[in-house]
C-alpha cells in the first residue's frame, strides 16, 4: 500500500512530455484531509493555469451579485450607490473569508460559493409577495443544510442520468449563450453602434475555435474578456471609472436599520412565512446547477483523479452557511456553486484550492479598489465572460454526453420540459421518466430498486411541481400562495 503524501509523490513538470500530461498526475496524486486544514504546497500546488479561472470567477461573481442586488435594490427603491456598495460588501464577505477558509483550506472538494444566477428572475415576484433578503437568505441555509445532511444532493446527482445530465447541459448552454448574445448585441444598438457586437462576436468566434483547437480553452474568459474590451473602446464605445476605491459599510445593524441599508429592519414573522415557496425552489434548484459543475469535472479530469472531484453535499452545506451568515452581515447575495469558477477551472484540470486562493485575493482587491468592478461590469467584457466561460463549455459538455440513441430521447425529453417550465422541472420530469424506463437506457432502470426507480424521483418531482406551483412559476397557473 502507497502512503507516500503529496510532497512525495510530486514530480517536476519538465520530466513530462506535456503540460497536460504534468497536470493529469498533479490531479492522480493529490489526497485532500476533508474537514482538516490543507495548505499550498504542502497538499496542493498553485500554478499559472489557475489564474485563468481566478480571473473568471472575480469576473462572473462581479456580474452575478450586480444583477442579484440590483433587482432586490430595484424593488425596494434603493440607489445604484446602495447597490455597488452592497456587491463590494459580497466580494469581501465570499473572497475574504468563506473561499480561503473552506474550499481553499478546510475542505478543497468542496466548489466555492457563488452566486444563484437562476433565482434572479424570481426576485420581483419575491418582493412582490412581501419577501425579506434576510428571511429568504436564512431559510435557504436551513434547508440546505437540511439536505446536504441527509446526503440527498449526492443522491439526486446519482440518480441523474447520462441523457438526462447531456439535455440539461446542452439546454442551459443554450439557453444563456442565446441570452448573452441577445444582451450584448441589445446594448450596441443602444448605444447607436450595432457594428461593435457584430466585430466581437465574430473576433470571439475565431479566437475560440482556435484556443479549442490547440487544448487552451482555459485562457478563454481572460483573453476574450480583454479582447473585447479592447474592440468596443477603441470602436468607440463609451467607458468610464466610477467606483472610488474604498471598504463597504461593515455593521449588520447599519445594513438592517429601518432608516439605513436595505431600510427594512429586521424580518418579522410573516417575512419568513411569505418567502418559503421560493427558499424551497432555490434549494431544489441547487441540484441541476450542482450537478453540472461535478460532471464537467468528470468529463475533463483523467481517470484516477476521483479523489479531488467536487463533493456535492459538502458544497451544499458550504453554500448553506454562507448564505445564512451573508445575509445576516447584510449581503444581498443568493448563494449556490460558483460556476464561472468551476467550469474554467476543469477545463483547465485544475483542482478547487489553487485557483480558489487567487480568486479571494482577486476578490479582496476588487472590493477594496473599486475601479475593477467597473471593468468587470461592463457590457462586452461581462457578456464575452459568460459565453466563452460558462455556456459555450455547458452546451459543449452536454453535446460530448448524449453519444447513443436512447441517450438522444432522455436528453430530448429534458430540453422539452426545460422550455416548457424552466430547467428544474425538466430535470426532475426527465429524471423520473429516465429512472422508470420510459425513456433512455431501459437496463439501467431494470437494475435499480424502486426506491431509486419510482419514490426518491417522484417525491422529488412532486416537491418541486408544489414549489413551482407555489412560487407562481407554472405557465397558466397563478401562484398559489
Amino acid at each position: 500500500m502507497n502512503h507516500k503524501n503529496y510532497k512525495e509523490k510530486r514530480k517536476k513538470s519538465s520530466e513530462f512530455k506535456s503540460r497536460k500530461e504534468y497536470l493529469e498526475h498533479e490531479l492522480s496524486i493529490l489526497n485532500f484531509r476533508k474537514w482538516r486544514i490543507n495548505l499550498p504546497f504542502r497538499d496542493y500546488s498553485i500554478e499559472i493555469e489557475d489564474i485563468a479561472p481566478g480571473i473568471a470567477a472575480t469576473i462572473g461573481k462581479v456580474v452575478m451579485v450586480t444583477a442579484i442586488v440590483a433587482a432586490l435594490a430595484s424593488q425596494f427603491g434603493l440607489s445604484p450607490e446602495f447597490v455597488a456598495e452592497n456587491v463590494r460588501f459580497e466580494l469581501l464577505i465570499a473572497g475574504g473569508f468563506f473561499v480561503i477558509l473552506f474550499s481553499a483550506i478546510l475542505n478543497p472538494n468542496a466548489n466555492l460559493s457563488g452566486t444563484h444566477g437562476p433565482m434572479l428572475p424570481l426576485i420581483p415576484i419575491i418582493a412582490a409577495a412581501g419577501g425579506h433578503p434576510l428571511a429568504l437568505g436564512i431559510l435557504i441555509g436551513v434547508f440546505g443544510i437540511a439536505l446536504s445532511i441527509t446526503k440527498g444532493g449526492s443522491k439526486l446527482m446519482n440518480l441523474t442520468g447520462i441523457g438526462v445530465r447531456g439535455g440539461l447541459l446542452i439546454y442551459l448552454g443554450a439557453m444563456g449563450l442565446l441570452s448573452q448574445i441577445d444582451k450584448l448585441e441589445g446594448w450596441a444598438a443602444n448605444a447607436g453602434q450595432s457594428t461593435i457586437s457584430f466585430v466581437i462576436i465574430g473576433l470571439i468566434i475565431l479566437i475560440y475555435a482556435y484556443l479549442a483547437r490547440i487544448g487552451k480553452r482555459w485562457v478563454a474568459i481572460p483573453l476574450c474578456s480583454t479582447i473585447a474590451g479592447l474592440v468596443a473602446y477603441f470602436m468607440g464605445a463609451h467607458f468610464e471609472f466610477t467606483t472610488a476605491p474604498g471598504l463597504p459599510h461593515m455593521n449588520p445593524m447599519w445594513w438592517w436599520g429601518e432608516t439605513t441599508g436595505w431600510q427594512m429592519g429586521w424580518p418579522k414573522i410573516e417575512h419568513y412565512i411569505a418567502v418559503i415557496p421560493f427558499a424551497i425552489l432555490a434549494v431544489v434548484m441547487w441540484s441541476p446547477d450542482f450537478l453540472g459543475h461535478r460532471v464537467f469535472q468528470e468529463i475533463n479530469y483523467p481517470k484516477g483523479s476521483e479523489k479531488v472531484l467536487m463533493d456535492v453535499d459538502d458544497t451544499m452545506s458550504i453554500a448553506s452557511v454562507r448564505q445564512i451568515v451573508g445575509s445576516f452581515l447584510g449581503g444581498g447575495n443568493i448563494a449556490s456553486s460558483w460556476g464561472t469558477y468551476m467550469i474554467p477551472a476543469a477545463i483547465a484540470k485544475r483542482p478547487i484550492p489553487g485557483g480558489a486562493l487567487i480568486t479571494a485575493i482577486l476578490c479582496v482587491l476588487a472590493s477594496v479598489f473599486g475601479y475593477p468592478m467597473d471593468l468587470a461590469m461592463w457590457e462586452p467584457v461581462l457578456r464575452v465572460a459568460l459565453i466563452v466561460g460558462v455556456f459555450l463549455p455547458l452546451l459543449e459538455a452536454g453535446m460530448q454526453m448524449v453519444k447513443k440513441q436512447k441517450d438522444s430521447v432522455s436528453a430530448g425529453t429534458c430540453i422539452f420540459a426545460c422550455a416548457f417550465v424552466n430547467p428544474v422541472f425538466g430535470w426532475a420530469l426527465a429524471m423520473l421518466l429516465d429512472n422508470m424506463g420510459l425513456i433512455g437506457d431501459r437496463e439501467r432502470a431494470k437494475g435499480m430498486s424502486w426506491k431509486e426507480k419510482l419514490v426518491i424521483p417522484g417525491v422529488m418531482f412532486v416537491v418541486c411541481v408544489v414549489s413551482l406551483a407555489l412560487a407562481g412559476q407554472l405557465p397558466g397557473i397563478p401562484r398559489l400562495l
